[in-house]
């Protein structure tokens, strides 16, 4: 790949690096064409177990799109400017296995909103985040309008949104932005830490708390339904058998995603 790094070490956990650190990790065609293919071969590969996304260095997770090619942008380029990127955004948040952001540093704009498609946060001290499109006349395209609101409430999102501020790492904690706040040094270790900590759990269970988590967004009662459905397969499962007996036998339990 031209802008990413992958490699997938002996735990099962595939970090992918953005790679672009002379352009501070900018998004461009070739990233989103390249994340998705990364993020493809994450999913189809049985040995992952989990992601960890971070960018190269320690100046910047992704400092948002390469603000050259907007200028020339019609409205119909714009569209599909913005299509283009939520559908890749899209796959990363819909994947079966945990994705970890580990964000370190500059996460502005599309960079922000890439790191609100995965499913945890983690933050090195140092990390900056912002949606300042309305700085460019232009508003969030990949999701930020949709994903921010979600997590942090409309309140916040609002604002963070109209005003285009900056908002440190621990301000994105208190918030909710974020899950962790790290010392740089620790960042990659934490974001692993948490997939190895998941990938322990039934990899079916997983997969559809995810499933039943992006659904959150429906009304509460057609959420509801949703979330009995999945339990009811989920209760079907061998490993839901094994689990059960694993506690009442009070050992650990040894799952095989079946």
């Amino acid at each position: 790949m031209e802008t990413l790094l992958y490699e997938v070490d002996d735990a099962g956990i595939a970090l992918i690096t953005v790679n672009r650190p002379d352009k501070l990790n900018a998004l461009n065609a070739t990233v989103i064409d390249e994340l998705e293919a990364a993020f493809r071969q994450a999913r189809a590969d049985g040995e992952v177990k989990g992601v960890v996304l971070t960018g190269a260095g320690e100046k910047s997770f992704v400092a948002g799109a390469d603000i050259s090619q907007f200028p020339d942008l019609t409205a119909l380029d714009g569209h599909r400017f913005a299509l283009r990127g939520q559908a890749a955004f899209n796959r990363i948040e819909e994947m079966a296995k945990p994705v970890v952001a580990a964000i370190n540093g500059y996460a502005f704009g599309g960079g922000c909103e890439l790191a609100l498609a995965c499913h945890l946060r983690v933050a090195s001290e140092n990390a900056i985040f912002g949606q300042p499109e309305v700085n460019l006349g232009i508003l969030p395209g990949y999701g930020g309008t949709q994903r921010l609101p979600r997590l942090v409430g409309r309140g916040l999102a609002t604002e963070i949104i109209l005003t285009g501020d900056r908002i440190s790492a621990q301000r994105a904690y208190e918030i909710g932005l974020v899950n962790r706040v790290v010392p740089q040094a620790e960042l990659i270790e934490t974001a692993e830490g948490f997939v190895r900590t998941i990938s322990a759990k039934a990899p079916l269970a997983v997969s559809m708390a995810l499933e039943a988590l992006r659904a959150s967004d429906q009304p509460l009662r057609e959420g509801l339904r949703f979330e009995a459905a999945l339990f009811g397969q989920a209760c079907a499962t061998e490993d839901a058998k094994e689990g059960a007996r694993a506690f009442l036998e009070r050992r650990k339990a040894d799952f095989k995603g079946q």
